[in-house]
């Protein structure tokens, strides 16, 4: 599989677990209506999980913008593959989120509240406090990036064969490490921590015809997509600095 195609496949696997379990949650009528934040943050991890195991083999499974940043600015990554990739992430996520709205239409259809229509699209913060809500993104992202650095990387069996990044650390780690950034940093703003996640799917939500949504807040749209990066350089900063 083509490795850009592969970051299609998987972040669009990632949006779709992860915004399909904000609409499960948060949209009235379902079956997992008011699941809560435990329910969201283990599947936005599980989430992750299934996106790597799809895309490892073949692109390393980045499924975000900031990891590709980061493990370029650390030397790990080919910089003239980064932007194919970020837009690869960028657009797999939008048809993720496209599949989530479809899969809950009639649930969309059955609220009147523009913040729950919103919810499973993009990132909001808690308080609205776009300095803090930035600081928060660096937080997050640069715990994911710096770990993501020290996972024991890939081992080449033979001469013949090309280690494969990211991915070859395998999922349950990232999985594990999303889950408890969401657990102990995720309730300020929703942890976008990635670019792709929140961009991607504030795209659809601007574009889809859903009734009562109300505006994509696009004055808080540069926090999850420019916060993440930010923390990705800084992660890949102290990560040569102390030593790799």
């Amino acid at each position: 599989m083509n490795p850009y195609i592969a970051e299609i496949i998987g972040t669009g696997l990632l949006i779709l677990l992860g915004s399909g379990v904000v609409a499960n949650v948060v949209l009235p009528q379902t079956k997992g209506n008011n699941g809560g934040w435990l329910v969201i943050t283990t599947a936005w991890a599980l989430a992750v999980f299934t996106g790597v195991v799809v895309a490892a083999p073949y692109s390393g499974a980045h499924l975000n913008p900031a990891v590709t940043v980061g493990l370029a600015l650390a030397g790990k990554f080919d910089w003239a593959m980064a932007p194919g990739y970020i837009g690869a992430q960028i657009f797999g996520a939008a048809i993720g989120a496209f599949l989530s709205w479809l899969m809950h239409i009639d649930h969309f259809k059955a609220t009147s509240d523009p913040g729950e229509i919103a919810a499973p699209f993009g990132t909001s913060p808690a308080i609205r406090n776009l300095k803090n809500n930035f600081i928060s993104e660096v937080i997050g992202t640069f715990v994911l990036i710096f770990v993501i650095l020290y996972i024991t990387g890939a081992e080449i069996a033979d001469e013949n064969q090309t280690p494969i990044g990211l991915g070859s650390i395998g999922a349950i780690p990232v999985a594990f490490l999303v889950w408890v950034i969401g657990l102990s940093l995720g309730g300020t703003t929703g942890y976008a921590i990635n670019p792709a996640r929140d961009l991607g799917p504030r795209i659809i939500h601007q574009i889809l015809p859903i009734k009562g949504k109300g505006d994509s807040d696009w004055g808080y749209a540069w926090v999850p997509f420019f916060g993440p990066i930010v923390g990705a350089a800084l992660a890949a900063g102290l990560y040569f600095i102390v030593g790799f």
